[in-house]
């Protein structure tokens, strides 16, 4: 049992204690003999009296040196339990980290995210948070709010690096009794005539530009349009009867009764990235964000 890596005095007068010798107990500990003896008679002096009975052949403990070396004992196990923690620390296998998750990604990356963390790194806390527009994510990430953010489109913000993740198809979201809802695949310019209901504008939302730029490239601009901030909404909404809406495909997850997916025959999509800084990012939230990119590209 070595105990080298501890505080001098301790871990010095701990080694001779179990050695009852001043050549074995340096060489345990990998000092030299002398500055052995000069932190055994330091802690001598401090503590008031002596530890260990000399003689040219022979050490042994006084009744003092036996009573303090049950709280040396002691001493190096609360530290080592101390170390154990921070050791995890650095290697990123403990911590708390902070991720937020645009609503369209909340739905099927976040739960996959949160019982891998929970099974393969149990050190760590999660603070997950969902449902938020990209511009409060590239400000939490700023302020430290968020260590990571899974957002959609690119991040053009200095001290801001974004890693994609996948690209996912637009499909169209219909009332249950739609014409349009048995089909296999429709072309977007089909809902031309149709009220859409949308993310809200570019200011606060990327899904916004890009439905609008897809309906362009269609040949067409849709109106009237009607804005829904979360995407639980907007698909309620459409489920309501109060129009339709393009969505990423991984929004079929939620399940919701009474709304139609259909894929479109166009190949449009949007980009799924992950976003941190580009320094002060702990070591736990690399971690974290492999587990991310994992789960999302489908690696087990």
């Amino acid at each position: 049992m070595e105990h080298a890596t501890y505080s001098p005095p301790v871990s010095f007068f701990l080694a001779l204690a179990e050695e009852c010798h001043f050549g074995r107990a340096a060489a345990r500990l990998h000092v030299a003999q002398p500055a052995l003896s000069r932190q055994i008679k330091q802690l001598e002096r401090e503590l008031g009296g002596p530890l260990f009975h000399r003689s040219t052949r022979h050490v042994e403990l006084t009744e003092a040196g036996r009573h303090l070396t049950d709280y040396a004992r002691a001493l190096v196990t609360e530290e080592e339990r101390a170390r154990i923690p921070l050791r995890e620390l650095a290697t990123g296998h403990a911590g708390r980290v902070s991720v937020g998750f645009v609503g369209t990604a909340a739905y099927d990356v976040l739960p996959k995210v949160a019982r891998t963390v929970r099974a393969k790194l149990p050190g760590i806390t999660l603070d997950l948070r969902g449902e938020l527009l990209p511009p409060l994510f590239v400000e939490g990430l700023l302020s430290g709010t968020f260590d990571l953010a899974v957002l959609r489109g690119a991040v053009s913000k200095e001290n801001i690096r974004t890693t994609p993740l996948r690209s996912d198809p637009l499909v169209a979201v219909l009332p249950p009794r739609h014409r349009l809802a048995g089909r296999r695949s429709i072309p977007l310019k089909a809902l031309a005539d149709e009220p859409f209901v949308i993310h809200p504008s570019q200011s606060r939302s990327s899904m916004y530009d890009r439905v609008l730029s897809a309906c362009r490239r269609a040949g067409f601009r849709p109106a009237p349009l009607i804005e829904a901030g979360e995407t639980a909404t907007l698909v309620g909404l459409v489920a309501a009867g109060h129009g339709v809406a393009l969505v990423p495909q991984s929004v079929q997850s939620l399940n919701l009764d009474g709304a139609a997916y259909v894929p479109l025959t166009g190949p449009e999509s949007v980009e799924l990235v992950l976003a941190r800084r580009t320094h002060r990012v702990p070591a736990a939230a690399d971690q974290v964000a492999s587990v991310i990119e994992d789960r999302v590209r489908g690696h087990p």
